[in-house]
């Protein structure tokens, strides 16, 4: 295999995303000592192999209650999802591509039964970077039938290097059918920041001033300059032009990553991240739709600053990242802010965590868990939360090892968990999503596994969008790892893109 590009634009002091230790596509047999962001694992297969082919339009299989959305060659990550409240089975989710340079795009417009794949656009080439593609999706859509697929494009040349990124969000106006419409901006060279997991977020409530407004909140990984940090661009013109400005404390180190946004009933602007400096996750809140900022706050201390690695993670390390939401309903906890994120137990195994805010984020409850707790040592990682708009229920999916009885931990399942009261209790037991569980960490008594694409494997981050009582948790596993597939790449489907409908 030839060897990748060297990585020379971006200094490895100043990127703790990046890992020294290269992974290929099909891992060797040893493990990253640091994070590698999915986007490194697809830059070393493109540079070694060249983009595969695809991107035709694709339908999705049934597998039971789950649905395979991607149904495609090759490996998907990061799974978002987003539902348009005014046509409630309107349904549009997004993923990465590891082996091709797009975006992949899914739409349904029959509440998740069926499901639709398109590509997302990608931008001419800048200068000496002659490739770039896409990574990290996160949609949301508007009042008024708008769709907004944001996503991180990376640059690079030949045998230049990473040469620069900028952020993209792109437009749809039929539900994520097509993407007519892109607006990129934000574009740093491969010697400055590097722009890294955007969120993105919409302002739907009807008495707010600024209604309809689109905001995407993102790190810009510095390592010790107080240029990075979390910014966060605001549009008011349908993502036409945004205007950037930094969340987080100006004079601060910049060393965060995971930003979630959210808006409040009345146009407040919301956002938390993990700050792996300081080790906490911090929020900050914005009442004029991202203009100026208070000051940073703390959400809750933590003991995992970065990533940690845990057994289903075989090669990459799960991600500290909170998922911030609020209360939009009209029922009692009309308001409130919820936040959860992945801390280390005292067990040595990871959980789910959650704090609650009634005034605005000034201040936060103390943290509790959100998933049954058991006897036998489990790990919860890449989780998502959603707050019903319509009944208030907080609602959260994850990856989950209670089903790997051999104490490995290697086995995994999205189990969801949903409260009913404000966080004050859980459903118990939690509802499993996966028809079938997963094991990223071998098959078969194969290890490495030929099916696994080690180097990214799950990703970072899944999906979850609740409404009217229904929830749409998304994910991706490897249920199709072995199965042969004509044209695929060694005949081999790989990871694919899941979701269910949850009532």
């Amino acid at each position: 295999m030839k060897r990748p590009f060297p990585f020379r634009k971006i200094p490895w002091s100043t990127l703790p995303l990046i890992a020294i230790t290269i992974l290929p596509s099909v891992a060797l047999g040893q493990k990253s000592s640091t994070h590698n962001p999915t986007w490194w694992d697809k830059y070393q297969y493109i540079a070694s192999n060249g983009p595969t082919s695809g991107g035709a339009p694709t339908s999705s299989v049934s597998f039971g209650a789950n649905v395979d959305l991607s149904n495609e060659c090759g490996p998907q990550s990061e799974t978002f999802i987003a539902l348009n409240s005014a046509r409630p089975k309107i349904l549009a989710a997004g993923s990465n591509e590891i082996f091709r340079l797009p975006m992949r795009g899914y739409f349904s417009s029959n509440g998740g039964t069926n499901w639709g794949g398109v590509d997302l656009p990608l931008p001419p080439a800048k200068g000496s970077n002659g490739i770039d593609f896409g990574s990290d999706p996160t949609l949301a859509f508007d009042t008024r039938g708008n769709l907004f697929y944001g996503y991180i494009v990376v640059f690079f040349g030949n045998g230049a290097g990473v040469n620069g990124s900028e952020m993209a969000v792109a437009r749809s106006t039929d539900g994520g059918q097509s993407y007519p419409a892109v607006t990129f901006f934000s574009f740093e060279s491969g010697s400055n920041h590097f722009n890294d997991k955007p969120m993105i977020t919409t302002d739907t409530n009807s008495n707010s001033r600024l209604r309809d407004s689109i905001y995407v909140a993102w790190d810009a990984a510095a390592g010790g300059s107080t240029g990075g940090g979390i910014r966060v661009g605001s549009s008011s013109d349908r993502g036409a032009t945004f205007t950037i400005t930094r969340a987080d404390d100006p004079s601060g180190p910049g060393k965060s990553i995971g930003a979630s946004p959210t808006v409040g009933p009345n146009g407040e602007l919301y956002v938390a991240w993990n700050d792996y400096a300081a080790n906490n996750i911090s929020f900050n809140r914005s009442f004029d739709g991202g203009a100026t900022w208070g000051l940073q706050n703390v959400i809750s201390a933590k003991s995992i600053p970065f990533d940690i690695g845990i057994p289903a993670e075989s090669f990459r390390r799960a991600l500290v990242y909170p998922a911030l939401d609020v209360d939009r309903s009209n029922g009692p906890h009309r308001g409130r802010l919820y936040c959860s994120w992945m801390d280390q137990t005292a067990a040595g195994t990871t959980d789910i965590y959650l704090s609650f805010s009634d005034d605005n984020g000034a201040d936060w409850s103390a943290r509790t868990t959100v998933a049954d707790q058991l006897a036998l040592p489990v790990d919860r990682f890449n989780h998502s939360m959603s707050v019903d708009p319509v009944t208030g229920d907080v609602n959260l999916s994850f990856y989950d090892t209670r089903n790997d009885t051999t104490g490995s931990r290697y086995m995994t399942d999205i189990y969801f968990a949903q409260s009913t009261n404000g966080g004050a209790s859980w459903s118990s037991p939690n509802t499993r999503v996966t028809t079938v569980s997963s094991n990223e960490h071998d098959c078969g008594g194969l290890f490495p596994c030929p099916g696994i694409n080690y180097g990214n494997q799950q990703g970072d981050y899944e999906g979850l969008v609740s409404y009217g009582g229904v929830s749409y948790p998304i994910w991706t596993d490897s249920r199709r790892q072995l199965e042969s597939i004509p044209g695929c790449y060694n005949n081999l489907a790989m990871e694919e893109v899941f979701a269910e409908k949850l009532k």
